[in-house]
């Protein structure tokens, strides 16, 4: 009796990265509607952050967000991208200001101007990338294994 031997090619596709993009106005009520979206993508993850690591993410994106919106005239945007294994969270922020974001010195007695240390000291670093009109601030967090 002869059984026929079927092949089945299974295609091994990657899983999507997660996403979020949105731009803003302006206005300060973006930097809260940034934070929520961290949030509610972070929540879709698996394996979920832990909490700490959603925190900085919302930490992070917060201090781009906030930068754009006190230093840029116009629109401001964020995109976030979770790797499809959930170990990180790009941020990228763009805004219509062509002056790169400074680090001030550190200081311990001025109220504000922390902002960069924060998101360097949480990402390892940012990059900026000039644009026709203004430019993207890109921060990668660790969410696992950091």
């Amino acid at each position: 009796m002869d059984i026929p031997l079927r092949t089945h090619t299974m295609m091994r596709t990657r899983p999507a990265p997660l996403r979020y993009s949105r731009t803003w106005d302006a206005g300060s009520s973006c930097i809260a509607d940034a934070r929520d979206a961290v949030h509610a993508l972070l929540t879709r993850a698996r394996p979920a952050p832990h909490r700490r690591a959603v925190q900085d993410a919302q930490l992070v994106v917060s201090e781009l967000v906030t930068n754009a919106v006190r230093h840029a005239p116009g629109p401001c945007g964020l995109r976030l991208e979770l790797s499809p294994d959930s170990r990180t969270l790009r941020i990228s922020v763009t805004d219509t200001s062509p002056e790169r974001p400074r680090q001030r010195p550190p200081d311990p007695g001025r109220v504000g101007g922390h902002g960069l240390h924060l998101v360097s000291l949480l990402t390892g670093g940012f990059e900026v990338t000039p644009l026709a009109h203004g430019k993207r601030v890109n921060a990668t967090v660790a969410l696992a294994g950091g």
